[in-house]
């Protein structure tokens, strides 16, 4: 039960594609498999999964990253409602900084996302309750959390749906040109 994989753009995103058994009494799938991601970069070792529900369309997470040393990567899979999944290149030096891609994930496609160290996630909820399982490669540090606004014009997100809600920690999380200074987008 091997996973394909389509790069998107910055450097480590990965599209991932697992391949999904349907029978009479339903589906089957495998969320993680180390081996099958380590091939598209990922380290392949877990520290920690969690879960988000998230009740109504419109509403924003993001964009989140924890900074080195807590530098993580993630797996990030929708199994319940879609979302529109946003991950943004903050990697000094990167051809991709400030840039970003984006791809629609639901809990009716087998998809998820490799997110690399250095780069911000966030999703906009277009059908819920969404439901999003993240698998980090580092526990979390509160000391190394980071994020830059959703709504950031130098981003150009080009979010689905009016920014219905989001926590007032995402509303004041900085523009990239305050969050790193002297670099250009």
């Amino acid at each position: 039960m091997t996973t394909d994989g389509q790069f998107l753009g910055p450097a480590g995103v990965v599209l991932l594609h697992r391949r999904r058994i349907d029978d009479a009494r339903g589906s089957f799938e495998r969320l993680l498999c180390a081996e099958d991601i380590r091939r598209h970069g990922h380290p392949g070792t877990f520290a920690q999964a969690n879960r988000s529900v998230t009740l109504g369309p419109g509403t924003v997470r993001g964009m989140h990253m924890q900074l080195a040393p807590h530098a993580e990567w993630k797996v990030v899979t929708c199994t319940r409602g879609a979302v529109h999944d946003v991950v943004v290149d903050l990697r000094r030096g990167s051809a991709w900084f400030g840039r970003h891609v984006a791809v629609r994930l639901s809990g009716d496609r087998a998809d998820s996302v490799i997110v690399p160290p250095g780069c911000a996630h966030g999703f906009q909820v277009l059908e819920g309750p969404a439901e999003m399982i993240y698998a980090h490669s580092h526990p979390y540090a509160p000391g190394a959390e980071f994020g830059v606004r959703a709504d950031d014009p130098s981003l150009a997100i080009a979010w689905p749906l009016p920014i219905a809600a989001r926590s007032g920690r995402d509303a004041g999380f900085p523009d990239l040109a305050a969050a790193w200074p002297g670099v250009e987008p």
